[in-house]
């Protein structure tokens, strides 16, 4: 008499759900492989029709891309020494010459010091403000809890006047500062709620017996809460990078040279006689590297911290 298990699938079982997720898998990725490959093609092979699969690999979006560029008759470029370099090459190809750097550096940098930045404030202030909820008796608990939440409900287009105003009067517009600060603002909703889900699933026996030990509270609370909620802190900060990396709405209405971010140029990126689409692919190929490379890091953490306290014993 053969075994059977309720719990263990079947064969079939196992094969069709593999199936389903490498077809999930597919599915979701081919929009990123196309703006990958997108990035790799010439601008008459960007807007080809029907759309090109194969193509000789061009590193002529890039180069657009990190670079502004002007036109030139054929005499002036007749009377140009030779190229210097491979990517001035291309560009001669084009009958252009290279005019100085683009702004894609500039604006990338910007995204990365105002994701980052607001991502550390909203978990460092989100970690403080669950752990107080969790752990002592905040008067109106419930009613503050749902306050902070309700912030996260509105739509941004409906506080964006407001919010350009005020920044307009204190000075903030335009600046990595106001951005921060905006951004920290939106998130901390989410990291004060994920964070005090995680750290209510933390036994108070280990606090208690560290304060017997002889701890202070933010010694205990910095030597035993915190390591245990590694998990829920590593998966709040991706989420809290993802929002701030990609946000578009506030970007556009509050920066437009000093401190504007990555999204909002992007599709400025124009090409001769119209969209550079190989270099908007490009631009945006390269603004995924930073979020996939943090979200790959600490994977393992956000794995664990999305079953966290799912299995009781």
């Amino acid at each position: 008499m053969s075994s059977f298990s309720i719990t263990e699938p079947s064969r079939t079982q196992k094969w069709v759900a593999g199936a389903l997720v490498v077809g999930y898998a597919l599915i979701t990725l081919l929009p990123l492989i196309w703006i990958l490959t997108t990035g790799f093609k010439s601008p008459v092979d960007a807007i080809s029709y029907p759309p090109k699969v194969f193509f000789e690999p061009s590193l002529e979006g890039y180069v657009n891309l990190f670079t502004t560029r002007t036109r030139v008759s054929p005499e002036q470029l007749q009377a140009l020494p030779p190229p210097a370099s491979w990517y001035e090459e291309i560009v001669r190809n084009r009958d252009m010459v290279i005019a100085g750097p683009s702004r894609y550096g500039e604006r990338f940098l910007n995204s990365v010091i105002i994701g980052f930045g607001s991502t550390f404030l909203s978990v460092f202030l989100g970690t403080l403000a669950a752990y107080a909820f969790s752990r002592f008796k905040v008067p109106l608990k419930d009613d503050l809890l749902f306050f902070i939440l309700s912030t996260r409900m509105m739509p941004p287009i409906a506080v964006a006047i407001p919010i350009f105003l005020m920044f307009r009067s204190l000075g903030l517009s335009d600046t990595h500062l106001g951005m921060i600060l905006l951004y920290t603002a939106v998130n901390i909703s989410l990291s004060v709620w994920l964070l005090k889900g995680f750290i209510d699933e933390i036994p108070r026996e280990y606090e208690e017996a560290a304060l017997i030990d002889g701890y202070t509270r933010f010694q205990a609370f910095y030597k035993v809460v915190l390591p245990q909620a590694a998990t829920g802190i590593a998966s709040t900060a991706i989420f809290c990078l993802i929002f701030s990396w990609n946000e578009y709405a506030f970007a556009v209405l509050l920066t437009s040279g000093t401190a504007q971010t990555a999204p909002p140029f992007i599709p400025t990126i124009i090409g001769v006689g119209g969209q550079d689409w190989p270099a908007v692919a490009a631009g945006a190929t390269l603004f995924l590297v930073p979020v996939l490379v943090f979200t790959i890091l600490l994977r393992k953490h956000l794995l664990r911290g999305i079953t966290f306290g799912a299995v009781r014993k």
